[in-house]
């Protein structure tokens, strides 16, 4: 997650160190692990995976099936046929696999430099500079088609109603409003957003993420000044 986030800042700075435009759309996937489907297993056998693990990867994921239990009753059985296990050691893993074609699907312009996608589990998000501002609109409106219809034809969902839009600016220019949109649905500008648990804003000031971090050191400091009485220094050590 480290390199992700880090990833992601630096191609943001290194566009505004260069005097670019540059917006961001971060993705929000609808029950992501739940809408996997097993083509997936199509997917590791391209990428090279065969054999024992294959097999094994293969029986993890198919024949697989649930009933519910309400009021002390249980339903019948049904086949699951989508959906990776969720709270499972494999699950983001297999998940990563899934989405690793995704950045080949804006070839054109990553070939050109002026775009990049970060990807950690089911965080996604497509950067984008140019040095012409309606060029930024239209490369920005592009991938995010293309996007759209990779998730589509993945089996994958987006709830476009939080996927949001931002450009990042250096703090002495103000935002320009730019219209993001698919089949009529614009999506929102903001300001500031959280991907991979830190919250960026729009200048890179960190002054939201700051604030969001402060609480929860102070109720953690609370907490360790309280269990000093009771515990050795070895042990708060590891709290």
């Amino acid at each position: 997650m480290d390199k992700a986030a880090y990833k992601l800042i630096n191609d943001i700075l290194t566009a505004l160190n260069d005097k670019q435009f540059v917006g961001g759309i971060f993705f929000d996937s609808e029950k992501a692990f739940d809408c996997v489907r097993h083509i997936l297993l199509a997917k590791m056998k391209y990428y090279g995976m065969k054999g024992v693990l294959y097999m094994l990867i293969k029986s993890y994921l198919e024949d697989c099936y649930q009933r519910v239990k309400f009021n002390n009753k249980l339903s019948s059985w049904v086949r699951i046929n989508i959906g990776v296990p969720q709270g499972s050691v494999l699950g983001p893993l297999l998940f990563l696999i899934h989405v690793n074609d995704l950045p080949s699907s804006i070839p054109y312009t990553l070939a050109s430099g002026n775009s990049s996608i970060t990807l950690f589990a089911d965080d996604t998000s497509v950067i984008t500079n140019d040095l012409n501002l309606i060029k930024l609109e239209q490369n920005l409106n592009k991938n995010f088609r293309i996007i759209i219809n990779w998730f589509n034809s993945n089996f994958l969902s987006l709830n476009l109603d939080k996927t949001h839009y931002m450009q990042f600016l250096t703090k002495h220019k103000t935002s320009t409003e730019l219209n993001i949109e698919y089949d009529t649905k614009k999506i929102i500008q903001t300001n500031s957003v959280k991907f991979l648990g830190i919250t960026v804003d729009n200048t890179l000031s960190w002054k939201q993420h700051i604030d969001s971090v402060i609480p929860k050191l102070n109720k953690a400091c609370f907490i360790i000044r309280r269990l000093k009485l009771y515990l050795s220094d070895n042990a708060l050590k590891m709290v």
